[in-house]
């Protein structure tokens, strides 16, 4: 069963018409072709397919795109204003990628992440799950950003990346 919906794309209005069982994802990439998520494991395990979602983060191969009408979506190239976002620069500055495939869903997972932490969220990681100021050190970093996966193992260089974004 199709039906028609309406999503607002990296700030770009859009009207489609998908099956009842179109994910998100697949919707972006099959008939918007916007290639910014990636669809790597389709299984919501390794978050390459992430997506700021009405400005929360949601793995696009698990949404299906009837149940977000008229939501607000943002991708990696949606987070750009005519100039790279300051989380794409940090990733280029500390070489946080290496074959870059897993880019995008890192760099919206932490942007996701640090609107998260700056809004008191705790994590498993979190010492103090009181605490209203969340501090964002390593392993803080590194536990909110462990639903996204890196196969070249660049994460080394991701966690210092998204530190100094989230330091300045």
């Amino acid at each position: 069963m199709d039906l028609e919906i309406e999503l607002r794309v990296d700030g770009t209005e859009h009207r489609l018409t998908v099956d009842t069982r179109t994910t998100l994802l697949d919707a972006l990439r099959e008939q918007l072709g916007n290639t910014s998520p990636k669809k790597g494991c389709d299984h919501g395990q390794c978050g390459a397919c992430t997506l700021l979602l009405d400005g929360r983060r949601i793995l696009g191969c698990l949404a299906l795109a009837v149940a977000h009408q008229g939501a607000d979506i943002v991708t990696a190239a949606g987070l750009t204003n005519g100039e790279l976002h300051p989380l794409q620069q940090s990733f280029i500055a500390h070489d946080a990628f290496q074959c870059g495939y897993c880019t995008p869903g890192q760099i919206v997972s932490a942007a996701g992440m640090l609107q998260e932490a700056g809004e008191g969220w705790p994590s498993a990681a979190s010492k103090d799950l009181g605490a209203t100021d969340v501090v964002l050190d390593d392993e803080e970093i590194a536990e909110r950003m462990s639903g996204n996966l890196c196969r070249c193992a660049a994460y080394a260089n991701i966690v210092p990346a998204i530190a100094e974004v989230a330091h300045r």
